[in-house]
């Protein structure tokens, strides 16, 4: 789905991920001039997202959502807890704890929570880089985005846990498209809200059988039509 931010309609909707088909797409979905003139683009690190991007948005600035970002750690994080929970049965049947937000958890499960952080398990520290990432404020200018992200990747390479250690070089390949986000403060939400309102249409009508029609009422109710009647 190709989204504007700006307006917070959908533009187009194509099939398939492969870079081919996404490069496919933007050139059926906007002009040349108006590919030239795109300046930035959300998403997540989809090679094939990116590949294309570069190649048909030329100008523009790939910035890394926010979200995506986190839920890489997230999962890492969940790995952790799982390889972990062998040998320490405290862990067993904590997975949500360590996703949702902390003012969010409940009385019981702060105090579990509480136990097990003060246990000093590899899980509480793969968590604490990971807050520490999201607790990173996505508005500031390139030199202070650039250090403050060089300075999480360097103490998230040196926790010694191999899952965060991943997703640090991860993060460290792929940095400019990072710093693009903390400087611009790009992100997918829009186009999170309406994939949330497309899922509400394909419900409504119990499926679609051809992926045509699913496009015609995903534009016809989010692609910003004028239905009001004028004078002629």
């Amino acid at each position: 789905m190709l989204s504007d931010p700006t307006a917070g309609v959908v533009i187009d909707v194509g099939e398939g991920r492969t870079k081919k088909a996404t490069e496919d797409f933007l050139n059926a979905s906007l002009t040349q001039d108006q590919r030239d003139k795109v300046q930035t683009v959300s998403m997540d690190m989809s090679k094939a997202y990116i590949g294309a991007t570069q190649k048909c948005l030329p100008h523009s600035h790939i910035c890394f959502d926010k979200f995506h970002l986190v839920k890489y750690l997230n999962e890492a994080v969940d790995n952790v807890r799982r390889r972990e929970v062998k040998q320490a049965e405290e862990l067993r049947n904590t997975r949500f704890i360590w996703l949702k937000d902390q003012m969010n958890l409940t009385e019981k499960q702060r105090l579990k929570f509480e136990a097990i952080d003060l246990a000093n398990y590899k899980t509480s520290k793969a968590w604490i880089i990971k807050e520490n990432f999201r607790d990173i404020h996505f508005s500031q200018s390139k030199e202070e985005a650039f250090v403050i992200l060089s300075q999480w990747i360097r103490n998230a390479q040196k926790c010694g846990i191999g899952q965060i250690i991943k997703v640090a070089k991860t993060f460290d390949r792929h940095m400019q498209g990072i710093i693009n986000a903390m400087t611009y403060n790009k992100s997918n939400a829009m186009a999170e809200r309406i994939n949330g309102k497309l899922q509400e249409i394909k419900m409504t009508a119990r499926g679609y059988r051809i992926f045509e029609n699913y496009k015609s009422a995903i534009l016809f109710f989010h692609g910003g039509l004028d239905l009001y009647p004028h004078e002629s």
